[in-house]
């Protein structure tokens, strides 16, 4: 009865993770996009009218750095992250799925060092009332909460697809582990590109 209900419900917590994931990575091209916008308006304007925003480079790099730790679980998660599979592809299937759950163990342990280290720079941030040395004064704790928490979910995403893979590992399920962690082959990722190139056309060819 455990086991059913372990094997159902790390599914579907990864699968509410994924959506979770996927409208960050909205969110994060929102605010890239938006920093942008001003980054072009402050050149404009102090071009042609003599003036500027005043912040709009520093607002612009903590939105990079947020949104980009917003978007390493729905990367993770979509397998987009680089590996190299030169030999890998030539593996046995059991010892290749093995490599890819030690893979997902050396991110995570790699991403829970930096998390800790994100932390110890926020909690420094909030104990001395640090502000950013720029015309804006940001309180730093602002900008590096909301980069600290993109860790934090980073890695909770990690520890659930861990689970999920391990799980599937000592089950025998190879076909699991590797369409969670696996590296996706060309054709995959062909398949993904032409599919993507129909939604295209179809919102093209709408009224």
């Amino acid at each position: 009865m455990t086991h059913s209900n372990h094997n159902g419900l790390v599914p579907r917590l990864i699968d509410l993770a994924t959506r979770l994931s996927h409208a960050a990575v909205y969110a994060g091209g929102a605010i890239t996009i938006a920093s942008v916008l001003l980054i072009s308006f402050d050149v404009v304007a102090r071009k042609f009218f003599g003036f500027t925003t005043r912040g709009a480079d520093e607002l612009s790099s903590y939105a990079f750095a947020i949104s980009t730790t917003w978007a390493m679980s729905f990367a993770t998660l979509q397998r987009a992250n680089v590996r190299i599979d030169f030999i890998y592809q030539h593996l046995p299937v059991r010892l290749a799925a093995l490599l890819d759950w030690l893979a997902l163990v050396t991110l995570a342990v790699f991403v829970a060092i930096l998390t800790r280290y994100a932390y110890e720079v926020l909690a420094a941030s909030w104990i001395q009332n640090s502000h950013a040395n720029t015309p804006l004064a940001t309180p730093l704790w602002i900008p590096q909460g909301l980069w600290f928490a993109g860790f934090v979910w980073f890695c909770v995403v990690l520890a659930l697809m861990l689970l999920r893979a391990s799980s599937a590992l000592v089950s025998g399920d190879i076909a699991a582990v590797q369409a969670l962690c696996g590296v996706r082959s060309s054709q995959q990722e062909a398949e993904e590109g032409a599919a993507s190139g129909e939604r295209i056309i179809r919102s093209e060819q709408r009224p």
